[in-house]
């Protein structure tokens, strides 16, 4: 009987893994109750490499090439299962493969907007995605701390734990890097850089190499994005009038379109958007030369600046207090203008 078992037993010899590109990151050769055969061959092919574990231990590890299995070639295999150097019987050992190429367009992304500290802002919520790309780098850390016994282990298993590492380290990065947000939001590359730095380790710890991370859009919600756009058109008009007035004007547009749907009538918003655009040109040239009038000498009374009328002063403060009422103005824009008309009279 004990002939018999022996003869119904089967023994590998060779040992392969071919790939089906599936996103398989770690394949356990099936063994089934099977004995590998002293002097079977191991084949691992470029992208990949094979680890024997015995008894849960994980013992020898093999790199791209093709091998014949003795005792020379599984040296800590050897001294886990105490054989001597001459050993001719088969043995059972787990054997796993694991795909070492590049896992890439792997996407990230904010759900919901991240809050993180800016010194220019204080405090800014965001939103950013991109894809980034890793592969296999230890195989033994990788079977220890994350794939573990399983059958198969595929990129789609890990998907979720990385994401996780990726959303977790974008405000260290931020902070760490002391970039301001509108320098980043200017230079993703510096951003992706910062973020990477900050993540490699964290691959490291599991096994794995971090081979790049691109961001492919950084971006402020939509009612933090509308105040940033107001303070960047206010910060390009500068001290100049006349732009300033274009300024408000553009700014006045969105609000007569909205009033167009709110019964005002499609020809008061045609008078409103006129007037306003008026007024701009009216105190842009009425302000314009009053402020740009070279003084004269006062030995020369006679050739004293031209004063405004009480009329075209009384007209001017009245369009300025309808664009306050509308919140086009703020009240310390209305006072300044005001006192400057108001001196216009003496």
């Amino acid at each position: 009987m004990a002939l018999m078992d022996f003869i119904k037993k089967q023994f590998i010899d060779v040992i392969q893994w071919t790939e089906d590109g599936d996103g398989t990151l770690a394949w356990r050769f099936p063994m089934a109750g099977l004995e590998i055969q002293n002097g079977a061959s191991l084949t691992v092919r470029e992208s990949q490499m094979a680890v024997f574990v015995n008894e849960g231990t994980v013992a020898d590890v093999f790199g791209p090439g093709m091998y014949r299995l003795t005792t020379q070639t599984l040296p800590v295999l050897t001294y886990l299962r105490n054989w001597d150097k001459l050993f001719e019987s088969p043995f059972k050992s787990d054997v796993y493969f694991f795909s070492t190429r590049q896992q890439v367009d792997q996407k990230w992304g904010t759900p919901q907007p991240i809050t993180i500290r800016d010194k220019d802002f204080g405090a800014v919520r965001l939103r950013a995605f991109g894809n980034y790309s890793y592969r296999v780098a230890d195989p033994k850390l990788f079977h220890t701390e994350i794939s573990g016994t399983r059958e198969r282990y595929t990129v789609g298993d890990l998907d979720g734990q990385l994401r996780g590492l990726v959303l977790q380290s974008i405000s260290d990065a931020i902070a760490g890097s002391g970039v301001p947000f509108l320098d980043l939001a200017a230079n993703q590359i510096r951003f992706a850089q910062a973020l990477a730095a900050q993540l490699a380790p964290e691959f490291t710890r599991l096994g794995l190499k971090l081979e790049a991370l691109t961001l492919q859009n950084l971006s402020l919600p939509e009612e933090l994005q509308k105040v940033l756009d107001q303070k960047i058109g206010m910060g390009m008009v500068g001290n100049d009038m006349g732009k300033f007035m274009q300024y408000q004007t553009g700014q006045a547009i969105p609000v007569f379109a909205e009033n167009s749907g709110q019964g005002s009538g499609v020809a008061g918003d045609a008078m409103g958007l006129g007037a306003g655009v008026a007024l701009g040109q009216v105190m842009a040239n009425t302000l314009g030369q009053g402020l740009q009038q070279p003084p004269q000498p006062a030995a020369a009374p006679a050739a004293a600046a031209p004063t405004v009328s009480p009329a075209e002063v009384m007209s001017t403060l009245e369009k300025l207090a309808e664009l306050k009422t509308k919140g086009i103005l703020t009240q310390e824009e209305f006072d300044a203008k005001k006192t400057e008309l108001l001196k216009k009279l003496t």
